[in-house]
């Protein structure tokens, strides 16, 4: 993927995080408007879920403009990894409002609070209609990074939420059952939870470095190996700068012949185009160090 298109994607993507910001912050004003005339907890909590959802929007749009910037000799890879920062962030603020929705809404079933059912149906449907457009918004370019994934997994939650609140509003206005509130809410909590874990679990993933999910380096060891002057291949690590930036370092053994004869040189774009193209997760930043039998560096024992 060249830099241009990358560019033109994140300028892209800012637009969109910028509207969706723009509806969610408007959604969550009224919300807190509704919520104090009908003293819904659902709707209260939807609109802490919309807080949360604002903070992390505006967040995600902050990771988006510092992604544009540009390398630097102290920051070599930029800030591509604050998209990485801003989906921990944001999936810890969903995992906190989600666990509080709960707990409240279990609460609030054996001490039901008088709900103003037509009012909450108000607000619910704004809250619906906001949240849909939002969706549509982002919906193109949620595959593109972490950070805009996370940013569409937020405003499909505020869509799954404002869908409880109507229903509860029907409920309650239909047959006064006023514990409908408080279901809905943990409803509501019920969507958030597992998706912040996941959110959280793949943030957690890139930020310890881990391997890239996909790619199998004994896989990548066997096939490094068998390019006909590799003799050994140690220290192999694999990692990510961000969602869409995997990395790959790798020492290379070969018979001390291949430096004399220049071929040591030659097969450093081989197996550099081998990383990028064989495997289903594409490596484009990779570096290794060739090094002659007589000569290796030892693998240290902590790298098995």
């Amino acid at each position: 993927m060249s830099h241009d298109h990358d560019h033109g994607t994140a300028t892209t993507n800012r637009k969109k995080l910028a509207w969706a910001f723009g509806i969610t912050a408007t959604i969550l004003i009224a919300e807190v408007i509704g919520a104090i005339y009908t003293g819904s907890l659902a709707l209260l909590v939807d609109a802490a879920h919309m807080l949360t959802d604002s903070t992390g929007l505006l967040l995600a749009l902050t990771a988006a403009t510092l992604i544009m910037r540009k390398p630097t000799a102290k920051r070599t890879w930029g800030f591509r990894r604050a998209e990485v920062l801003s989906a921990t962030l944001q999936s810890a603020l969903l995992l906190g409002v989600g666990v509080y929705a709960l707990l409240d809404g279990a609460r609030r079933l054996f001490e039901p609070t008088e709900i103003a059912g037509s009012g909450l149906l108000v607000f619910g449907i704004i809250g619906l209609l906001g949240n849909v457009a939002s969706m549509l918004i982002l919906a193109s370019g949620k595959d593109d990074n972490l950070n805009m994934r996370a940013a569409f997994l937020e405003v499909v939650n505020d869509a799954l939420g404002s869908v409880a609140v109507i229903v509860s509003a029907i409920i309650i206005s239909t047959t006064g059952w006023m514990q409908a509130d408080s279901i809905a809410a943990m409803l509501i909590a019920a969507l958030i939870i597992p998706r912040a874990l996941k959110l959280l679990g793949e943030a957690t993933h890139i930020l310890l470095e881990s391997t890239p999910k996909g790619l199998d380096l004994e896989d990548v060891r066997a096939h490094l190996i068998a390019h006909p002057l590799v003799l050994a291949v140690h220290d192999l690590h694999a990692s990510q700068i961000a969602s869409n930036l995997p990395i790959l370092s790798a020492h290379v053994v070969v018979e001390d012949k291949a430096f004399h004869t220049g071929a040591a040189a030659t097969m450093l774009g081989e197996l550099q185009s081998c990383v990028a193209e064989h495997f289903e997760v594409s490596i484009e930043h990779s570096t290794f160090q060739i090094e002659s039998l007589s000569h290796q560096t030892p693998e240290h024992e902590s790298h098995e």
